[in-house]
């Protein structure tokens, strides 16, 4: 549902449907993109600030609150109206989520990244900004921080540098809608645990990473 007057979109799964991925979703997220820069309209106009909230979002069993989450296209406002403007689309993003699991536990995490469409020089992918990007050919990179407490109350930190996503990527058959990192890498801290670095590669389309923990490293399939 769309509120132009309110600048609101509301996605309700009702009580239960099967989605593109794979997952089963129910409830509601709404978007609200009212504070944004005069003529910020879009996701891809600079000065674009959208909230999103939740309201009983389950996916698959795992009821998340969005307690607040905010991205804002932070690309320099003189970007040139056409494709190929010289420059990628940047958003800046932050969030505070809590998931409950079905078998009890809950987590809780905080958020601070950047996100980079690194193909925007692709004409077939960025058309300018008066038509919407075609995200099945979109490759995005993060970076960014996050802290929380696990489902057993534990504390842990992450750090993500230059991950990158290739949404024409789909390397599991049996799930097309899913698209893993294929390159940067993830240092996550457990607690008072050894730190755990992910490496997803350097850029081929597969569900492998390496698992690196005390200077031991094992592959593994995502």
């Amino acid at each position: 549902t769309v509120t132009v007057v309110n600048k609101v979109i509301t996605v309700d799964f009702g009580t239960g449907i099967v989605c593109l991925d794979g997952r089963t979703r129910s409830g509601k997220l709404i978007y609200d993109f009212s504070t944004s820069a005069s003529g910020a309209m879009f996701y891809r106009n600079p000065g674009f600030i959208m909230k999103v909230s939740s309201q009983n979002y389950v996916v698959e069993g795992y009821a998340i609150n969005i307690i607040n989450k905010t991205i804002t296209n932070t690309t320099p406002p003189t970007i040139p109206s056409g494709t190929n403007p010289g420059t990628n689309l940047t958003w800046a993003i932050t969030a505070n989520v809590s998931i409950t699991r079905p078998n009890g536990g809950t987590i809780s995490w905080t958020c601070s990244r950047t996100k980079e469409l690194i193909n925007t020089s692709d004409s077939l992918c960025y058309r300018g900004q008066n038509l919407h990007i075609i995200w099945s050919l979109a490759k995005v990179k993060l970076n960014g921080t996050t802290t929380g407490t696990n489902a057993n109350n534990e504390t842990f930190s992450a750090t993500a540098t230059n991950l990158v996503r290739d949404f024409s990527c789909s390397p599991v058959t049996l799930r097309p809608m899913r698209h893993p990192f294929i390159s940067g890498t993830l240092v996550y801290t457990p607690g008072s645990r050894p730190t755990r670095t992910i490496d997803f590669g350097t850029g081929t389309c597969d569900a492998l990473a390496t698992l690196t923990i005390n200077n031991r490293t094992f592959s593994i399939t995502l």
